[in-house]
């Protein structure tokens, strides 16, 4: 890579950090409901954003039952969120500003290839912007596959709801 090329490069990931930062905080009301815990960091349209990002990542271990599966996503939100709200001030501000991006549909669609809202998105094309994340040429969004995948990894297994499905039989005790 060229000087030139990562100017360029850096250039384009702070344009879009800038308009991901325009997205309303509030986001879109959708369709992950959760009445029964108060989120502090995550907002509704975020709680949407990772709900189908977890669908996809942990595909092959969530309950195949709808009710398990909805409760188990549920889980999976509350862990991101609880996790979210232990980090530094500096990379909670971070984590929204990719929120933000994934958040506003302008943002969404050029950065992630998701042109409809997340609670619509299909699997399909979840899996294609995770994929295309994950290997992209560009740091920024290799990094923040990297956020988003390790914030689902381990809300789920670090949830001991999920421990039977992998034969994990908890911590030791002391």
């Amino acid at each position: 890579m060229n000087r030139r090329r990562l100017l360029e490069t850096g250039a384009g990931g702070v344009v879009l950090l800038a308009l991901g930062g325009c997205a309303p905080a509030g986001g879109a009301t959708g369709t992950f409901d959760d009445p029964g815990y108060s989120y502090r960091a995550l907002t509704p349209g975020d709680r949407n954003t990772i709900a189908a990002i977890a669908a996809v990542v942990l595909a092959g271990s969530l309950p195949a039952e709808s009710a398990a599966r909805a409760a188990a996503s549920i889980e999976v939100v509350r862990g991101v969120d609880v996790a979210i709200s232990g980090l530094p001030p500096s990379v909670q501000e971070e984590i929204g500003q990719l929120f933000g991006l994934l958040r506003f549909p302008p943002t969404r669609a050029l950065a992630a290839g998701i042109w409809r809202p997340w609670e619509s998105a299909g699997t399909e094309s979840v899996s294609n912007f995770l994929t295309g994340w994950r290997f992209s040429g560009v740091a920024l969004f290799r990094s923040g596959y990297q956020a988003l995948h390790q914030l689902v990894m381990a809300s789920w297994y670090g949830n001991g709801a999920s421990w039977a499905g992998i034969a994990y039989p908890g911590p030791p005790r002391v």
